[in-house]
């Protein structure tokens, strides 16, 4: 065969020869294959089969052959079309061998199977590499020699234990309960350490913001500044009274910003109380005449602060609240 040589040498350098109208041979690479019961070692290879179902032409075939025969392309392709048709009639009465590569039959249902021989490596890295036997170096000391029998020493005397099995399978019985009751306490204290120590930390960083909130507000209503416009001059026309101003004494005037009045002492305290945790310094003021008990969000001797207090919190904060002079 004609075409033999050329195939061999291509299929060291493609992993598919295709042979126009016949069929194409195909390699797959193997790794290392390492026996481990007999010690061999086969170097990485090729393994060669054949697919009946690739018939076009790729054109690696008769562009190889035309090279090295120095014949055109075509004259090439007609002498693989010829030697196609001799294999195919020679597969019809007997089998078809390629020389290094395998053998080729049909089968009952007039189809080919490939037999590869396995004698030539087609891995190019591995030219040259042959399978070889590893000895073992040393074989382990602990699966060659037989485990040496135990002695049990008996009591010729036969004298009394200090210690008997059924007191040692007791105290081995026990321990794992006692074990166990330790690890509980131990756990118990931990969770009651941590709860305390936690209730603690939230209670003091709960003063420590309440504290800061009080101090944020009072620096904002003293820093605030609001345009109140121009007020219109008010003339008054006073007749003192000397024996008046002399019997009565001064008195002190607070000017409060009030946040609710409240009949139930109860539900004013609780106004108070909620004040005081939003940071306000919050008061009582004197009892109205109908008896009402009012909050204030703040109580001042300037009126000054109490008007500023005051349009901070209808203005910035958004809140009701209402201006009391007390006299």
């Amino acid at each position: 065969m004609m075409l033999q040589p050329y195939i061999k040498d291509l299929l060291y350098q493609h992993e598919c020869v295709t042979i126009p109208n016949f069929g194409a041979f195909l390699t797959r690479s193997i790794h290392v294959l390492i026996h481990p019961h007999t010690g061999v070692f086969n170097p990485p290879q090729k393994e060669v089969g054949f697919n009946q179902l690739l018939t076009s032409n790729d054109g690696i075939l008769a562009n190889y052959m035309a090279k090295k025969e120095n014949v055109s392309y075509e004259k090439a392709l007609r002498k693989i079309e010829k030697e196609v048709i001799v294999w195919k009639q020679r597969l019809n009465t007997q089998h078809l061998t390629f020389e290094g590569i395998g053998e080729m039959r049909l089968n009952p249902n007039k189809r080919i199977t490939f037999s590869p021989f396995g004698g030539i490596n087609f891995d190019l890295n591995s030219y040259g590499l042959r399978s070889f036997i590893r000895k073992p170096i040393f074989t382990p000391s602990i699966l060659t020699e037989k485990p040496k029998p135990i002695t049990i020493m008996e009591n010729e005397n036969k004298d009394d234990m200090m210690f008997t099995p059924s007191e040692n399978e007791n105290e081995s019985k026990r321990s794992p309960i006692l074990r166990y009751a330790i690890i509980g306490v131990i756990g118990i204290s931990l969770i009651g350490s941590a709860y305390y120590f936690g209730n603690q930390y939230l209670a003091n960083e709960k003063a420590k913001a309440t504290e800061m909130a009080q101090k944020k507000i009072k620096s904002n209503v003293q820093k605030a500044t609001f345009d109140l416009g121009s007020l219109s001059e008010i003339n008054l026309t006073l007749e003192a009274n000397p024996e008046l101003i002399e019997q009565t004494p001064l008195a002190q005037t607070f000017y409060s910003v009030i946040a609710g009045s409240y009949r139930s002492i109860e539900n004013a305290e609780k106004k108070l109380a909620q004040l005081k945790a939003d940071g306000f310094d919050a008061a009582f003021t004197e009892v109205n005449p109908e008896g009402l008990n009012r909050v204030a969000f703040g109580r001042f001797t300037s009126k000054r602060e109490a008007l500023n207090l005051h349009n901070y919190i209808r203005f910035a904060l958004k809140e009701e609240a209402w201006y009391l002079e007390e006299n």
